[in-house]
């Protein structure tokens, strides 16, 4: 077996550092840059009103609220095993996001988050992050619907028809996850994956669903604080009831982390196109959210990843 000297791997970590951070802002920057990026002109004449700078610190302040939530929740799920300290949660979290940033579906997070801890826990990282990330992911499947339901009634936008059939999707969906989940694959069954959930302490779940309903708050009325901002006062429950449909259907394609405001900007221009609001306004919207949630974690993630170490180990 090859094996590389300690300068050798020294440098092979510089490399990997360097890669990641540098890929991570080229893409922020190719986006930014792009010829099919927002006139930022019109951005300015958006942006009206005394109340404007309200708006815009409570939209700073959910952005930051939703981060730390996370973090929190990371912290929490962790402490199943092992404590560790705010600041290391932030690493963690904040550093597993500029990684995941040029992976599909965000999935470069799980092993950013494994380099943490020893290898002989890697596993367990990476279930606690699917237990992290499903709750999440069921509260915006199940928010979602709701608001797609809602929306529809106002804006007939999906036939009906056709809405039953996502119903009954989800429903057979769930039905066949719980009615064979005793097959296996790999020594892997939903049934093994459900015990090991159960497995975990009820303080801890209990934790982790009340910060992932405020994380799913916070995204939620940033958007909506957002569209006030540019002079936008639709009646909130549509409001609220779109935006909770486009994060469902965004969700639902695969994409990689980089394109999720242009996945998520596409279905928003034809829901919010709906109730005559302008396209340019729906677009800043969601490229200002991506910025606020994508860019500013990952730039500060950023430094997390130079000063990672290989040899971290548990304390």
């Amino acid at each position: 077996m090859i094996t590389l000297s300690r300068k050798a791997k020294h440098f092979l970590t510089v490399v990997v550092k360097l890669l990641i951070v540098s890929g991570a802002f080229y893409f922020i920057y190719s986006r930014l840059a792009g010829d099919n990026s927002p006139d930022w002109i019109k951005l300015k004449n958006l942006f009206n009103g005394s109340t404007s700078f309200v708006i815009a610190a409570v939209i700073i302040a959910l952005t930051f609220l939703n981060r730390f939530l996370e973090i929190i929740k990371w912290q929490n799920l962790v402490s199943s095993f092992r404590e560790i300290k705010l600041r290391e949660s932030a690493a963690q979290v904040l550093a597993a996001m500029t990684a995941a940033l040029f992976t599909p579906n965000g999935i470069g997070e799980y092993a950013a988050k494994a380099l943490y801890f020893e290898k002989t826990e890697a596993k367990n990282i990476v279930f606690l992050n699917l237990v992290c990330n499903g709750i999440q992911l069921i509260i915006a499947v199940f928010a979602g619907l709701i608001g797609l339901a809602v929306f529809n009634a106002y804006y007939s936008i999906l036939p009906a028809g056709y809405l039953l059939i996502l119903l009954a999707i989800v429903f057979i969906v769930i039905v066949l996850l719980f009615t064979a989940r005793n097959f296996t694959i790999k020594g892997y069954s939903v049934q093994k994956i459900i015990n090991k959930v159960n497995a975990l302490p009820k303080q801890i779940h209990r934790k982790n669903i009340l910060l992932a309903f405020g994380r799913y708050f916070c995204l939620i009325h940033q958007h909506y604080f957002l569209f006030l901002l540019f002079g936008i006062h639709e009646p909130y429950p549509e409001m609220i009831a779109a935006i909770t449909a486009v994060y469902f259907l965004g969700s639902s394609l695969p994409t990689f982390q980089l394109f999720d405001f242009a996945v998520r900007g596409s279905v928003a221009v034809l829901f919010f196109g709906k109730m005559g609001i302008n396209e340019w306004v729906v677009v800043f919207a969601a490229t200002l959210q991506w910025l606020l949630n994508i860019v500013i974690p990952v730039s500060i993630g950023s430094y997390f990843v130079f000063r990672f170490k290989t040899n971290t180990t548990p304390r």
